[in-house]
C-alpha cells in the first residue's frame, strides 16, 4: 500500500554523531575527495526499501545513539534499520527492521547501543538536502555535503524534511545473505598484490587469531589490535585505496580504512574486506573480537551478487 507522505522532524538534541548519508560520492577521487556515505550500506539499503524508496535514497546515520532526539512536525512513516540503539517512540521500544507511524508531536529518542554501532532512519522518498558533487552525504573532514552542503552534524533545531509515498506493510525477505551480513563476528577478506611480502608466520597469525576493534576508530578507519604482523617491503608508491583496504603500518597492527578513508596510501596492504564486511565492520563495537578469513576474489563476487539480488 502506497501513502502519500510530507514531513519533518526537528532536532530537538543532537547527540554524539548523525550524518545525512547516501550511497557517496563517485567519480571524484582523482580530486582527492573521499567516497562518503553508509557505512553499513547494506542496513541502509534495507530501510529504504522498507519504504519502498530508492534504495540510494538520502537518509540518517546515527553512531551510538547518545541522545539523538526527534520531535515529528507531522504524521509520517519511517523505517529503522541497522543497529538497536534502544530507540523509543515516547515511550514505546522500536526495534530496527520494520517500518512504524510517527504522529505529529512524537518524540522519537535513541539511547545506548544494545546491539551494532549504526542505526538507519530513512524516510518516505529520502531526505531533502543539497547535492553537493552528485551526493548528499555529509563528510564533515572535507566539509561536504550533508542538510546544509558543509558536511555538518546534526545540529540543535535542523529540520529533516521530505515529500515522498511510503510503502507499507513490507516486511524483510528471510534470506541467507541478510542473516549473513547482519551476525557473526568474520571478516572476509580478498588478499591483495603484496600479501607476498608478509611473513608466513605473519600470514597464519593474521587468518588464525582473533583481532579485537580498537577505540581508535571512525568512518575514516578502524585499526585491529592482535599479534604484530612483519612485512618484508620496504617502501611503496602511494596508490589508490579501495574500501575495506586493511593496511599494515610499521606496528604491525592492521588498520581496515572504510568511507571517509584518504584516496591515496603507502603501506602495504594484506588486501581488502568484501562489501558485506566492510559494512559488518562498520557495525562493530570497541572491544568486539573478529576475525579475517580470506576469500577468493570469484566466491566474493558471487556473495556480493546475491546479497545485490536480495534488494529486488
Amino acid at each position: 500500500m502506497s501513502v502519500s507522505d510530507k514531513g519533518a522532524l526537528r532536532v530537538v538534541r543532537a547527540g554524539p554523531l548523525a550524518l545525512l548519508v547516501d550511497d557517496g560520492r563517485f567519480g571524484v577521487r582523482h580530486l582527492g575527495v573521499t567516497q562518503g556515505g553508509a557505512a553499513d550500506w547494506f542496513s541502509f539499503r534495507w530501510a529504504n526499501w522498507l519504504l519502498g524508496n530508492a534504495l540510494d535514497a538520502a537518509a540518517l546515520e546515527i553512531v551510538i545513539g547518545g541522545g539523538l532526539e526527534l520531535e515529528a512536525e507531522a504524521d509520517s512513516t519511517l523505517a529503522l534499520m541497522g543497529a538497536d540503539l534502544d530507540a523509543r517512540l515516547d515511550d514505546r521500544a522500536l526495534k530496527p527492521g520494520a517500518t512504524f507511524t510517527i504522529r505529529a508531536g512524537q518524540r522519537l529518542v535513541f539511547r545506548q547501543p544494545r546491539n551494532g554501532l549504526r542505526a538507519y532512519l530513512a524516510v518516505p522518498g529520502g531526505l531533502e538536502a543539497p547535492q553537493v558533487l552528485g551526493s548528499r552525504s555529509a563528510t564533515p573532514r572535507e566539509q561536504l555535503g550533508g542538510l546544509h552542503g558543509d558536511g555538518r552534524t546534526l545540529q540543535v533545531d535542523d529540520k529533516l524534511a521530505w515529500n515522498g509515498r511510503a510503502v507499507t506493510g513490507r516486511p524483510l525477505p528471510f534470506d541467507p545473505a541478510i542473516n549473513m551480513a547482519l551476525s557473526g563476528n568474520w571478516l572476509a577478506l580478498v588478499p591483495g598484490a603484496q600479501i607476498g611480502h608478509f611473513s608466513g608466520a605473519s600470514l597464519s597469525r593474521a587468518f588464525n587469531l582473533p583481532w579485537r576493534v580498537d577505540d581508535r576508530a571512525d568512518r575514516m578507519g578502524v585499526r585491529l589490535v592482535g599479534p604484530k604482523l612483519h612485512c618484508r617491503l620496504g617502501s611503496m608508491i602511494s596508490e589508490g585505496i579501495p574500501l575495506g583496504a586493511v593496511q599494515v603500518p610499521p606496528d604491525g597492527q592492521p588498520i581496515v580504512l572504510l568511507n571517509d578513508r584518504q584516496t591515496i596510501g603507502g603501506y602495504p596492504r594484506l588486501g581488502a574486506l568484501t562489501p558485506l564486511a566492510a559494512a559488518r565492520l562498520a557495525q562493530c563495537l570497541p572491544g568486539q573480537e573478529v576475525r579475517l578469513v580470506a576469500t577468493a576474489r570469484e566466491h566474493a563476487l558471487r556473495t556480493h551478487r546475491r546479497c545485490l539480488a536480495a534488494f529486488r
